[in-house]
């Protein structure tokens, strides 16, 4: 009988997407088969109820249920989108593979009745336009490119929102690039955003393999699976985000490029109106994801010196 191992992942249609390609790579390197096993996570109800997903101390709505099923052992690992993994994993267990990223820039799409009259940019959108978002962090670099759009409050599924784009709710709607694309709607997009303007969240378009850390087979199986440039570069976002104690909602952007030996990273704070933003940049050798993650650290030390905490603070109401 074939030895197998038990993935769990999220039963979205994104999720399955991105975890069945998985799925295929990982049993093609290790000549493992592979059985899926859906969870339902407290995110994906979030989603059917058209509701942002919490910041802050629930942070990890969309990956608690999953590490808890790992913790138990009912899988042997796990897959998630990078991005909403909290940047402090859970004792015992491990991020064992980044698979090679995928595209990380934010798209743009606009509805049909504007694309048809040539609009596929922010700054074509007409004035008051209304675009639609669930991300503090999107939120903030399109007002601070166009403050004088309105930012609409959307969540749920992909489909859900693309349907409500069409509906009239909005005029243009913001979402990652990567997810769109594993979904086959890339033609959907308008225009990919370019991360000067629209610095991406930390992570995007990474996915994350997490096993247990005691799983010796896991680990080696999902081993082959890890893309170093792409393993680097994450955790270097997820290190800014993390050492700014910022939570997976603050509106914090960051973007890590790996080239020669050498890692660049940006990193953007900003106010939630999109009028105040703190913008630095770190560079460093690095051929480690413990190198990565200290120029990640590094970034955030002299963002928080410049008032990183502040701007943080104010986008979760502290002090009021």
């Amino acid at each position: 009988m074939t030895e197998s191992l038990r993935m769990g992942t999220r039963a979205s249609a994104l999720a399955r997407a991105q975890s069945s390609a998985a799925a295929v790579d990982l049993a093609r390197a290790s000549g493992l088969a592979v059985d899926v096993v859906l969870v339902r996570t407290q995110g994906d109800q979030l989603s059917t109820e058209g509701k942002a997903p919490p910041g802050g101390d629930e942070a990890g709505v969309f990956t608690r249920a999953l590490d808890e099923a790992l913790l138990r052992g009912e899988i042997d690992f796990a897959v998630h989108s990078l991005k909403d993994v909290p940047t402090v994993s859970p004792a015992g267990l491990l991020l064992a593979a980044v698979p090679r990223r995928a595209d990380v820039h934010d798209a743009l799409v606009v509805a049909s009745r504007l694309k048809a009259a040539g609009i596929a940019s922010v700054r074509d959108l007409p004035r008051g336009g209304r675009v639609a978002t669930s991300s503090p962090r999107r939120v903030a670099q399109l007002l601070r490119l166009r403050p004088d759009l309105s930012a609409v409050a959307m969540a749920g599924n992909v489909d859900t929102r693309l349907a409500r784009l069409e509906e009239g709710r909005a005029d243009a709607l913001l979402l990652a690039a990567a997810g769109l694309d594993r979904l086959g709607r890339s033609p959907v997009i308008a225009r990919r955003l370019p991360v000067e303007e629209f610095l991406p969240a930390p992570a995007q378009g990474a996915l994350a393999m997490v096993c247990r850390e005691d799983d010796g087979r896991a680990r080696a199986a999902l081993a082959t699976q890890d893309d170093g440039a792409s393993h680097a570069t994450a955790e270097a976002e997820r290190a800014l985000l993390r050492f700014l104690r910022g939570g997976c909602r603050a509106p914090v952007g960051a973007h890590a490029t790996l080239d020669g030996g050498t890692l660049r990273l940006r990193g953007r704070v900003l106010s939630l109106d999109g009028r105040e933003a703190l913008d630095g940049e770190e560079a460093g050798p690095c051929a480690s994801v413990a190198e990565a993650v200290d120029i990640g650290r590094r970034l955030a030390e002299r963002l928080l010196a410049a008032g990183a905490t502040a701007l943080i603070d104010a986008s979760r109401g502290v002090g009021r």
